[in-house]
């Protein structure tokens, strides 16, 4: 079926068809939808209760029943990883819904409104986007204490000034587009028109930088974690199961694998997932990694 026949649903969604077809993005999506079926699972069902104590069965070897061993503790380390990968994931939608609201906001604000607050939110913008994530969770964990909150807020705040600095340019190009302006002939309030026009049409850009700021937000969480103003010594947390085993790293080198090789997995899946995204969902980028290979091929249909 050619392009030109293709049904409006199907050309819907052959962006997802080419993600597929991408290493990095069909990567990206395994390791995604692995942890959320992990952290589905997790919240009816675990081999072993996370916090149990047991003193007789320290440090015991991968096996059974324990197939990644224990802690110090006699903690079951599959249960604290699947117990973690709850935290990641509510830290990861958390900090997306925060990034989307406030990037949204700026990006609307900076593109849509008169020009003497257009400017104001552009330098408001710049200034934000100089303080790190990890600095601006940290000062707000010196007031109202370390928690996964502080996690979300903080690092939805950081990325939503990002996703907000890169969506604005976007929605000032497509705002004097032929159907924009024809929408706001026909009468549609501005509210309307970015909801139906100007969003859509900047969705790629914005799904591509919400992607890079969900994996942002797993190595803050555990960086946070690790330094103690992340999650709570009761919340399982990856950041904080790395930082107990880490002690042991040289009697028990194998307990630490497992959380680092969760965390780098994770954060490594959802960049490669906002890499193939933002080549899925660029038609420029297709069509020139199309024109080599017609190229290629060429030479060999003509000989």
């Amino acid at each position: 079926m050619t392009p030109r026949h293709q049904s409006p649903g199907t050309a819907r969604f052959a962006w997802l068809h080419r993600l597929w077809h991408l290493g990095t993005g069909r990567f990206g999506l395994i390791v995604v939808a692995v942890i959320g079926l992990t952290a589905l699972v997790a919240r009816f069902w675990l081999p072993f209760d996370p916090q149990r104590v047991d003193v007789s069965g320290r440090w015991a070897p991968p096996g059974w029943p324990h197939l990644l061993g224990t802690d110090g503790s006699g903690r079951d380390i599959l249960s604290l990883l699947m117990a973690g990968a709850r935290t990641t994931v509510w830290v990861a939608l958390g900090a997306g819904v925060v990034a989307t609201l406030i990037g949204v906001l700026l990006a609307a604000l900076g593109a849509l409104t008169a020009r003497w607050l257009r400017e104001t939110v552009a330098v408001l913008v710049d200034i934000l986007i100089a303080f790190p994530v990890l600095l601006i969770a940290m000062m707000i964990s010196s007031v109202w204490g370390g928690s996964l909150w502080v996690v979300i807020v903080s690092v939805g705040m950081g990325f939503g000034v990002n996703i907000a600095r890169v969506t604005r340019p976007e929605l000032r190009r497509v705002l004097h587009s032929d159907f924009v302006l024809a929408g706001r002939a026909s009468g549609l309030t501005p509210f309307q028109n970015l909801w139906r026009h100007l969003l859509p049409n900047v969705a790629p850009v914005f799904i591509v930088q919400l992607s890079w700021g969900m994996a942002v937000a797993v190595l803050a969480e555990a960086g946070l974690s690790y330094l103690g103003f992340g999650a709570p010594l009761t919340e399982p947390s990856w950041g904080l199961l790395l930082k107990d085993l880490q002690t042991y790293i040289s009697v028990h080198p194998l307990t630490v694998v497992w959380p680092g090789l969760a965390i780098t997995l994770t954060v490594l899946g959802l960049n490669l997932l906002g890499d193939g995204l933002r080549e899925a969902t660029d038609p420029t980028l297709s069509r020139r990694r199309a024109r080599p290979e017609a190229q290629t091929h060429t030479p060999a249909v003509i000989a």
